[in-house]
């Protein structure tokens, strides 16, 4: 994901004013020379060059990282990307005067098509800092403000979803295979279906499933699938996989 948001926000900010670190120096590497963005030796020393500092680790690495940063992050703003940590456990384990924004990106973030949900401590944000974060999350997408206690949801809506959708082209595709269209085009024809269509929901203002039924004729090919979609569970699917990813958030 940190790669994924690197890539994305060099829309607007210059290489020289970005620095990472990552764990694999091979890799990090292999970015620095792709993106001009210098590579730092250690987390500690990304994190001191920077006024703020994004952790996109994952949940589990959260403790070293954090014990090698802390005493080093006094007065900077922290981005944390780990769905299992509170704002309240990252002021407690940091222990220090910092400014924590939680943030929930999803990986379309690489090509400025991402999601993020955010959450803001408690802290006073000057005007300047409000900006440079609006810059930063907007560089590579949408962003949206919720309360803490939905980025559970935010995960199951934008974060892991692409997943789900990658799933259904994959799955489209095969079904329209089977009947004979090349699979490259299979994949062309149902991608730009499903950006097509999530376009539509995000410009036309209308409910989903008026859209919906927009497209399905009394007696068409579309109700037939619809109904068929039904039957297989596909709606109580979904929901079951946003419940799945929920859950697991808090039992993290």
């Amino acid at each position: 994901m940190g790669s994924a948001m690197l890539t994305g926000c060099l829309k607007n900010f210059r290489p020289g004013q970005i620095v990472f670190n990552r764990a694999d120096p091979a890799k990090g590497r292999e970015l620095e020379e792709k993106t001009g963005v210098h590579f730092a030796g250690s987390a500690l020393e990304a994190a001191q060059a920077a006024r703020v500092v994004i952790l996109a680790v994952k949940p589990q690495v959260y403790p070293a990282v954090l014990s090698q940063l802390k005493g080093h992050l006094g007065g900077r703003i922290v981005i944390s990307l780990a769905p299992s940590y509170s704002i309240a456990q990252l002021k407690e384990e940091i222990g220090e005067d910092v400014k924590i924004v939680r943030a929930m990106p999803n990986t379309p973030a690489a090509i400025g098509q991402g999601m993020t949900g955010i959450s803001f401590s408690d802290d006073d944000y000057t005007d300047e800092e409000k900006k440079l974060l609006d810059d930063f999350f907007t560089s590579f997408g949408l962003v949206e403000t919720v309360p803490e206690n939905l980025m559970d949801t935010v995960t199951a809506a934008s974060g892991s979803s692409p997943a789900f959708v990658y799933m259904m082209i994959e799955a489209l595709a095969d079904g329209v295979v089977a009947y004979g269209m090349p699979r490259a085009k299979a994949y062309r024809f149902v991608a730009q279906a499903v950006s097509g269509a999530a376009q539509m929901v995000l410009t036309s203002g209308q409910h989903p499933g008026l859209l919906k039924d927009a497209v399905c004729s009394p007696g068409g090919t579309t109700i037939a699938a619809v109904e068929a979609l039904e039957r297989d569970g596909f709606r109580s699917s979904l929901m079951d996989a946003a419940a799945a990813v929920c859950d697991r958030c808090r039992k993290m």
